[in-house]
């Protein structure tokens, strides 16, 4: 049971998005949330919201946040579990925080405050290529899934690991390029860079594919 939730697909499975303006969804997943980072909160689900800070435990970081794009991306049980680069990047360091694995189910997000700060979960800053900016990567854990898996790093992060919070690295990584997976279901939220705006096909509650546009930058 546990290779089905792991499985890799064939090649040509999910097909990228070659658009140098677009920025393709990470993995598969339904939309729970999108918006603009605004006061420094995003929000949970309708009626809750959560601060950034809280979420990457870094208020720099999430400082350099306010204004941008992001969209929530929730993977059921069923669904293909692999995480790939959202555009060609290079990764420099990831942020790992240990927490809670509450369910992120849509009754959960609407239960519990602070949900998405509250669980184990990382934190991925990926430098884009072509001085693009950069995309904030957050895969969050949840019951059973209390485990990530990134190949770059000689770690698997789950509540066992006691490691460095912050995890050096230094990788270069092509658009689509796998970066790990999930050891079951989850949700990754993505943080877009400055100028990118949400691409016009999502919807929330509707499904999203690897490699589909998540972001566009305005044509030059």
């Amino acid at each position: 049971m546990h290779a089905v939730f792991t499985r890799a697909l064939r090649s040509g499975a999910r097909p990228i998005n070659p658009d140098s303006n677009t920025i393709v969804s990470p993995c598969d997943g339904i939309i729970g949330a999108m918006g603009r980072v605004s006061s420094g909160l995003a929000l949970q689900t309708k009626g809750l919201r959560y601060s950034l800070a809280d979420l990457l435990q870094d208020s720099l970081l999430a400082q350099d946040h306010e204004g941008r794009n992001y969209v929530t991306l929730r993977l059921t049980a069923g669904m293909y579990h692999r995480i790939h680069a959202p555009y060609g990047c290079r990764v420099r360091e990831v942020i790992y925080l240990w927490g809670d694995t509450w369910n992120v189910n849509p009754v959960a997000l609407q239960r519990i405050e602070r949900l998405y700060c509250r669980n184990e979960r990382a934190v991925i800053r990926c430098e884009l290529d072509k001085n693009a900016g950069a995309v904030t990567l957050v895969p969050v854990a949840a019951i059973l899934v209390a485990s990530i898996r990134l190949h770059f790093i000689d770690y698997r992060l789950h509540l066992q690991y006691r490691g460095p919070k912050r995890i050096g690295c230094d990788v270069r990584l092509n658009k689509g390029e796998e970066m790990g997976w999930f050891e079951h279901g989850s949700t990754i939220i993505v943080f877009a860079p400055e100028d990118a705006a949400l691409s016009a096909t999502l919807r929330t509650g509707e499904c999203i594919r690897v490699g589909q546009p998540l972001f566009t930058f305005a044509k030059s």
